[in-house]
């Protein structure tokens, strides 16, 4: 362990707030980034990976060295770990030919031994694509589609490199999303195969675009992103599946449980982005990264703006003639709005903090079905991590999408709440002596 890992683990670090990380995310470092990312002319994976200045590798080795930049000090110490992730998949469907595909991957290893193998992923693709997704040498700038979500990362990585968190954040590149999320599967694959313990994934794919189609300022949301997530899990067993049915659980997933969350630390941390939660796991005809890791069972959440316009998605640059007037086409920086980007990277790295210093979602939460009552009786497990202070009781009207009422019940495994348990959902959350929530625990039901 290095001194500095070593010093935060002793407490001598102070975990950051999520203010003092938003604080370190530039509009100018935002725009210099995405501006970089789209000089590479393509990040096509299929793309030549030796060329010093174009296509897939000379992006993947930029995005290397500018993580490992983040940990500069003056012994050559830093906390980051930066790494190549290296695979080739089988030659079908998208891969027309034998190719490395590298996913890159910094991690910041949490402080808190009860907390630390806990991570938190942020996500963006780093390869582009132009109008034929097997096209690797065309021109495909890629600026929001995901040079956006990859910067957001970046300049969320430079803003926490220095100041870990008690729990391990993730901050992965992946490439291979045009050619069917090849990267993000294998990343996600390998890592339900470890058994790691990734509590939450947030996944930024065309998130630098505030204006609506043709740039028309009267559909523009410079203050809202579209966060989606799923809601019952991909494959359930029988018994599960039937839980779900009994309880009226089908909005109460993990990943729904995080889009939620998302949306509370917006409020507690009044960014200027907040989500729009839109409760599907994604768009029509489209899909993206966070749907790898849905897959293998960990929550994960899609970003994407609110108003795309499709003439600066997989489109090669040209101008044609629409209407009597020259549009131009392609996925070009220009129509990226870096003030945005730049916030909705706030709203992420807000998430992340509050998620990796908060204590774990209480364990086995249930409301106790025992017997007819005119109240609610819940019980569950206590949080690991040392520092727990206590628990709230979080209730919603069955028609509400989000958590209405809460009650600090204090740091106890049992407490009633003066409300049918037929009427309402209910959930669980830890805190601790910082403040910081957990995510709710959805309630179960059991006889004790």
């Amino acid at each position: 362990m290095n001194t500095l890992l070593a010093a935060a683990c002793l407490g001598l670090l102070s975990p950051p707030t999520a203010k003092d990380v938003m604080s370190r995310i530039d509009v100018e470092y935002v725009k210099s980034n995405n501006y970089k990312l789209s000089s590479f002319g393509t990040r096509h994976s299929l793309s030549d990976a030796a060329h010093p200045t174009r296509g897939i590798g000379a992006a993947r080795n930029w995005i290397k060295a500018e993580f490992e930049s983040y940990n500069a000090s003056g012994d050559g110490e830093g906390l980051l770990q930066v790494m190549f992730e290296e695979f080739e998949p089988p030659v079908t469907g998208r891969v027309s030919k034998p190719t490395k595909f590298v996913n890159v991957v910094a991690v910041l290893p949490g402080t808190m031994p009860e907390a630390a193998g806990r991570r938190y992923y942020v996500v963006g693709h780093y390869d582009s694509m132009p109008t034929d997704v097997m096209d690797p040498n065309s021109d495909a700038p890629g600026a929001n589609d995901d040079a956006s979500g990859t910067t957001a990362v970046m300049a969320i990585a430079r803003a926490m490199a220095k100041t870990p968190c008690e729990s391990t954040i993730v901050f992965l590149c992946t490439a291979g999303e045009e050619q069917s999320l090849i990267g993000a599967k294998y990343h996600a694959d390998q890592a339900a195969a470890r058994k790691e313990d990734i509590r939450a994934v947030l996944s930024n794919d065309i998130v630098g675009d505030s204006m609506g189609p043709g740039g028309d300022p009267a559909k523009a949301t410079p203050t809202l992103i579209r966060v989606f997530s799923e809601s019952i899990p991909r494959n359930p067993s029988a018994e599960r599946l039937q839980s779900i049915r009994t309880l009226a659980a089908e909005s109460d997933s993990a990943s729904r449980q995080l889009a939620r969350y998302i949306a509370e630390v917006a409020e507690w941390e009044s960014t200027v982005v907040k989500p729009m939660l839109v409760f599907r796991q994604d768009r029509f005809l489209r899909g993206g990264d966070h749907s790898a890791f849905n897959d293998v069972g960990f929550a994960a959440v899609r970003f994407t703006e609110v108003h795309e316009d499709y003439r600066h998605q997989h489109q090669t640059p040209r101008i044609e003639i629409v209407d009597g007037k020259e549009v131009q086409f392609g996925d070009l920086p220009e129509f990226v709005d870096h003030v945005y980007l730049a916030n909705v990277a706030k709203l992420n790295a807000a998430a992340l903090v509050h998620l990796a210093n908060a204590p774990s979602v209480p364990g086995r939460v249930r409301v106790i079905t025992a017997k007819l009552e005119y109240w609610t009786t819940l019980r569950w497990e206590r949080s690991p991590e040392p520092d727990v202070a206590g628990y709230e009781v979080v209730w919603r009207e069955t028609t509400s999408p989000v958590w209405q009422f809460s009650k600090d019940v204090g740091n106890v495994t049992e407490a009633t709440i003066e409300e049918s348990k037929d009427n309402y959902f209910f959930g669980v959350r830890a805190y601790d002596k910082d403040g910081y929530k957990s995510p709710v625990g959805f309630a179960g039901a059991a006889r004790e």
